[in-house]
């Protein structure tokens, strides 16, 4: 969603300082749809919607009953497909800070169970074979209660996190990214670019006169940002679009080649190759196995 996209369905979030667990939701469009960082860890429950998901350096597709817990300042967003029609409600998330459980854990050791997850979250964490309807249930009840009740109710979910093994691990460095509000607003409006406008001829010295940077001050700051350099960051958009033409169509992979971007076949066959540890055409073979390939944590 772009800086300029209008906020037209309602959006709240319930923060009172004196409470462990906070809660927070929005349909689409809406304006907290950005890439940002913050202090806090965050569990995302995806209700609807599908498009391109943002963790650290990680660049892959989300769908509808997705669940991922981010860790504090790594950067994350979700973009929804350009032809997604505006929902009520797209996203409820459930949020925390780290001091809540490390000082609570001095009081209640069994707090403890829960902080091997919360080291994992630096690098953002995606869970599988979840029930939805447990989790819609919970989220609502997170939402729907204050106090004690709200931290009753979100503890045994944590736990439930915790012990599970079917997960991975999204980001490949832990960002700890403390840039300003407007250093993220900067690299926010280059990642809608790059995600809107991938399939085109894409220069670093076009991108970084967008957001009135020079290259060499752009190249630095985005990949102390991201983890990424600019070219790999497009290089990851381009491949993970064209996961989705191979798994959903079956136009040939020269096609999706220059559909995605890349300029010629070779190029684009060892830059999947890098990423994803396959080629397209073994990618599409297999990606009836799992999400682009990639099996969880078993």
């Amino acid at each position: 969603m772009s800086n300029n996209a209008k906020r037209i369905t309602p959006e709240y979030e319930i923060v009172e300082d004196n409470e462990t667990i906070r809660y927070l939701e929005h349909g689409y469009p809406c304006d907290l749809i950005r890439w940002h960082a913050h202090d806090d860890y965050e569990l995302h429950y995806i209700v609807a919607t599908s498009g391109k998901v943002f963790v650290g350096d990680y660049i892959g597709n989300y769908s509808a009953g997705q669940l991922i817990l981010t860790g504090p300042r790594l950067p994350h967003n979700w973009i929804c497909q350009h032809d997604q029609e505006e929902v009520q409600l797209r996203d409820m998330v459930i949020r925390f800070d780290h001091e809540s459980f490390s000082h609570g854990m001095k009081i209640i050791p069994e707090l403890a169970e829960i902080l091997p997850l919360l080291a994992k979250a630096k690098s953002g964490i995606e869970f599988f074979d979840q029930d939805h309807d447990y989790l819609q249930d919970i989220f609502q009840k997170v939402r729907d209660s204050s106090g004690l009740s709200r931290l009753i109710i979100a503890l045994p979910l944590l736990q439930k996190l915790a012990q599970g093994r079917s997960y991975r691990l999204l980001s490949t460095v832990q960002i700890d990214l403390k840039s300003s509000e407007t250093l993220q607003r900067k690299i926010n409006t280059v990642v809608d670019y790059v995600t809107q406008n991938y399939s085109q001829d894409i220069t670093l010295s076009s991108v970084a006169s967008l957001i009135g940077m020079s290259d060499s001050h752009f190249s630095r700051f985005f990949k102390k940002a991201t983890g990424n350099r600019f070219i790999e960051f497009v290089n990851r958009v381009r491949v993970s679009r064209a996961c989705s033409l191979l798994t959903e169509t079956d136009q040939q992979i020269a096609t999706i080649c220059f559909q995605v971007g890349f300029n010629n076949v070779a190029n684009f066959n060892r830059r999947f190759h890098e990423l994803k540890g396959v080629t397209p055409r073994d990618f599409r073979t297999q990606s009836n196995i799992h999400i682009e390939g990639i099996a969880p944590v078993s």
